[in-house]
């Protein structure tokens, strides 16, 4: 199960003069769409048995984000963690996770969500599915696990499709897949006593510049779009003419075609 933790989204502002995000001391969160993938799979364990961990790539503010993954029903959490890959792209970040994935041993299945709200790249799942030789599944909307194989609905374009798979494979779900559920009092004390594991590049037999090396993608900056107001007042002493001058100055804009 793979999870990644953002800031949240609603409690983001920017600051006025430069443009850029202030997320310093601003709530993190689980990526919502990831999420959903983690209710699937406390769904799929609820029917079928199984060990569900929770993997993710993170810093030590992760550990708050994980907490709440394992009072929803994951077993154990690990997060790889290593102040040298900050700022590192999804392939270097793929091949992170892959090493994990490798050191965690045997599995069946891995989901995920199609993307993440903060850079909605939709990378990982792929990247993760082809570095690990797994056929892959993406845009599931429904999954169940019928005699040892998953069958599931993708949510295409125009149509909707329905798959079966060998296990192990990857799966990516879409946000409507389910509602995730909200953790009781009692499974958020238990959470505190499942296991945190946290690794860095080392412990998973990786050179810290080597993964480095893999990100071709470098984030310069990141600022709010400048959004200038032309301030037009429509002034009228009917609702007729108001309606009738706000239409010509709508065309007037070219916002919308006679």
């Amino acid at each position: 199960m793979l999870l990644k933790d953002i800031v949240d989204l609603t409690e983001l502002k920017f600051d006025m003069a430069t443009r850029r995000p202030q997320t310093e001391g601003v709530k993190r969160k689980i990526s919502e769409v990831d999420k959903r993938a983690l209710e699937a799979a406390i769904q799929l364990k609820e029917k079928g048995g199984g060990e569900l961990i929770a993997l993710s790539m993170g810093d030590e503010r992760t550990k708050t984000s994980m907490l709440e993954a394992l009072a929803m029903g994951a077993d154990s959490a690990y997060i790889v963690s290593d102040r040298a890959l900050v700022g590192v792209d999804t392939l270097a970040t793929s091949l992170v996770l892959a090493a994990a994935v490798r050191k965690l041993g045997s599995f069946g299945l891995i989901l995920c969500g199609e993307m993440t709200l903060d850079s909605l790249s939709s990378q990982i799942g792929p990247r993760l599915a082809e570095l690990l030789d797994l056929p892959q599944v993406s845009y599931v909307k429904r999954l169940e696990l019928l005699n040892g194989k998953l069958r599931a609905e993708r949510e295409l374009e125009d149509t909707d499709e329905v798959v079966e798979v060998a296990l192990p494979a990857l799966v990516s779900v879409v946000r409507e897949v389910n509602e995730p559920r909200i953790p009781s009092l009692m499974n958020i004390m238990k959470a505190k006593k499942k296991p945190v594991v946290e690794w860095d590049a080392a412990s998973l037999g990786l050179s810290a510049d080597e993964v480095r090396a893999a990100s071709s993608v470098e984030v310069l900056k990141v600022e709010a779009p400048v959004v200038e107001r032309k301030h037009i007042i429509i002034k009228a002493d009917t609702v007729e003419e108001m309606v009738d001058r706000l239409a010509k100055a709508i065309l007037a804009e070219g916002i919308l075609e006679e």
